[in-house]
C-alpha cells in the first residue's frame, strides 16, 4: 500500500478486533489496538495516530464518545464507524458532527484498506496545503519586498497598518511596479491570511460578464444564465477580493459597485466581511 498511516482499531468483540488487527497488518499497515473506548483514550495520550476505526456500539464508553474525544482533541485524526444495520442513522450523525465515515459489519477488508487510503490521501492533501499557505505566507511577508528606501520603508509601514483593517484600499502606481505583491502583502499579513484571496482582472473580462463575474446570478437571471452562480465577491467571503485594473471597469459598473460597498454589511449573504484591494 502507498500510504503508511497509523491505525488504532477499537472493538469490544475479541474476534473482530484480532481480524481487523491482523488483516491490516498483512496490508504491511502500522496498526495499534483497543479492546475498548476507554483504552483508546488512553492510547490516545501515549501515542499519535491518523486513523481511528472504531466499533460505534461498545459497553460503557461507545464509539461517539472516543469520536467526540478525538474530534475535540486531535482534530487532524480520520475517525471511521464501523456499525450494524440498526445503527446506520447514529452513524450517519456522526459524520455530521466530524467522522470520515463509516461501514457497515461486518465489513469486508478492501472496504477498510480503500477507506484508509482515502482518508489518508485526504490528510497529505491537508498536509500539503497548510505547507503551501506557509510558503506563501512567507513568500508575502512584507520584509520580503525589495527595497529598503525612505519610500519603502513607509510603504513597508503602510502595509502593516492596512493589513490589520477591514477595510478597502487602493494601490495606485504604474504598470509593472508591484501592486499585486504589494495586494498579496497586505493579505497574507491579516487575519485573513487563512481565508480565500480571489483575484479578478478588471481589464481582461468582457463588460457584459464583468458585473455576473464580480456578483454572481441566479439560474434564469438572464439569456444564457442557465444554472446559479456564485460572484468572486461571495468566494471570497471573510478572506480578500483583489481587484486588478479596476480602472478598465465601466463607469456605471463602478456606481454599481460603489453602492455595494457601502452597504457590504448588508449584503444577502449576511455577515460577510472581507478586505478589497483595488
Amino acid at each position: 500500500m502507498k500510504y503508511s498511516p497509523t491505525i488504532l482499531v477499537v472493538d469490544d468483540e475479541p474476534v473482530t478486533l484480532q481480524l481487523i488487527v491482523e488483516g491490516l497488518q498483512e496490508e504491511g499497515l502500522n496498526v495499534d489496538l483497543a479492546s475498548s473506548g476507554a483504552e483508546a483514550i488512553e492510547k490516545s495520550r501515549q501515542a499519535s495516530y491518523d486513523i481511528v476505526i472504531t466499533d460505534l456500539v461498545m459497553p460503557g464508553m461507545d464509539g461517539m464518545k472516543v469520536l467526540d474525544h478525538f474530534a475535540g482533541n486531535f482534530p487532524d485524526t480520520s475517525v471511521i464507524l464501523l456499525t450494524g444495520y440498526g445503527t446506520i442513522e447514529t452513524a450517519v450523525q456522526a459524520v455530521k458532527k466530524g467522522a470520515y465515515d463509516y461501514l457497515t459489519k461486518p465489513a469486508k477488508l478492501d472496504e477498510i484498506v480503500l477507506l484508509i487510503q482515502r482518508a489518508a490521501e485526504l490528510k497529505a492533501l491537508r498536509t500539503e496545503n497548510v505547507l503551501l499557505r506557509s510558503q506563501l505566507q512567507d513568500r508575502y511577508r512584507y520584509d520580503r519586498i525589495i527595497g529598503q528606501s525612505a519610500p519603502m520603508q513607509a510603504l513597508y509601514r503602510t502595509i502593516q497598518r492596512v493589513a490589520k483593517a477591514d477595510s478597502t484600499v487602493l494601490l495606485m502606481g504604474e504598470s509593472g511596479t508591484g501592486k499585486e505583491l504589494i495586494a498579496n502583502a497586505i493579505h497574507f499579513n491579516s487575519d485573513r491570511r487563512d481565508k480565500p484571496l480571489v483575484p479578478i482582472n478588471c481589464g481582461a473580462i468582457p463588460e457584459e460578464l464583468l458585473e455576473s463575474e464580480l456578483f454572481g446570478h441566479e439560474k434564469g437571471a438572464f439569456t444564457g444564465a442557465i444554472k446559479e452562480r456564485r460572484g468572486r465577491f461571495e468566494l471570497a467571503h471573510q478572506g480578500t477580493a483583489f481587484l486588478d485594473e479596476i480602472g478598465e471597469m465601466s463607469q456605471k459598473l463602478q456606481v454599481k459597485l460603489l453602492r455595494f460597498l457601502q452597504l457590504k454589511f448588508r449584503t444577502p449573504f449576511e455577515g460577510w466581511r472581507h478586505g478589497i484591494i483595488y
